[in-house]
């Protein structure tokens, strides 16, 4: 088991932990991309069609002798729409031929031990360093990977803060990269509030809030979130392991919890 430092908000070294025994999982990426293809399925919003569209007529068949198709056609006379053909598919304001219905399962399933073990590969891939730069984070000036500060950086309730303190760590360059590619969406989204699309960027991982969460959150990019509230798509967003995670030490020690479902 090798060592991780502890850095104060001076960027010194404080102290040295113990690497939790999560980081030496070996990262699968199959099971991530599962398991994020399983998250963002609970996310997706039920559609169908109304079960009476396009037979709310009159349309009744004639049968045969008429020199007619046997459609079936629209009872009455006197207005321009009189006899003709409604109801079947192939008529105009007829019924859809194969309606998405709203009984259709979209939520897909995965066991639970898989499901598991997809998210300490994710825990451990952001870990490694390789994982992490193959990601495309920017990590050439910083200390070390996995990244890990004092608890003091919680209590910080200034975005000025901390913005000079990621800088110091040497992720200037990862956040202006991240800034620099915000872009507007290709598509109708972009009227249905959604109009930009903008890079993941660096995740903090803490364990109490005093008042970090209002200072980090207005940074391009950055992500905050609790210990116990990580998932896969936190760790690996879009599938893609390797994401750069800023650790408080508090946060860090929790992953020894992890060790049990090893």
């Amino acid at each position: 088991m090798g060592k991780v430092n502890v850095y104060n908000l001076d960027i010194k070294k404080k102290e040295t932990i113990a690497r939790p025994k999560v980081f030496d999982v070996k990262p699968r990426k199959d099971l991530i991309q599962k398991a994020t293809e399983v998250s963002q399925s609970r996310k997706k919003q039920v559609q169908g069609r109304d079960p009476r569209a396009g037979l709310r007529n009159t349309a009744v068949s004639w049968g045969t002798g008429h020199g007619l198709s046997r459609a079936p056609r629209l009872k009455g006379s006197g207005y321009p729409t009189a006899r003709n053909v409604g109801r079947v598919p192939f008529a105009k304001g007829g019924r859809t031929t194969h309606p998405i219905k709203v009984e259709k399962k979209i939520e897909k399933r995965m066991n639970k031990k898989t499901k598991r073990l997809a998210l300490l590969s994710a825990l451990s891939a952001t870990g490694d360093h390789d994982w992490v730069e193959k990601r495309g984070h920017l990590i050439s000036n910083i200390p070390e990977i996995p990244l890990v500060i004092d608890d003091k950086i919680q209590t910080i309730k200034k975005t000025e803060q901390i913005y000079s303190i990621l800088c110091k760590f040497g992720l200037e360059e990862e956040l202006n990269k991240v800034k620099s590619n915000k872009k507007i969406r290709a598509g109708k989204g972009k009227r249905r509030g959604r109009k930009y699309k903008k890079r993941k960027g660096l995740l903090f991982v803490i364990k109490d809030d005093f008042g970090i969460v209002k200072a980090s959150r207005n940074i391009p990019g950055t992500e905050i979130i609790k210990i116990g509230d990580l998932s896969i798509d936190n760790l690996a967003p879009g599938g893609l392991p390797g994401r750069l995670i800023l650790w408080t030490q508090s946060a860090f020690n929790e992953l020894n919890k992890y060790e049990e479902s090893m």
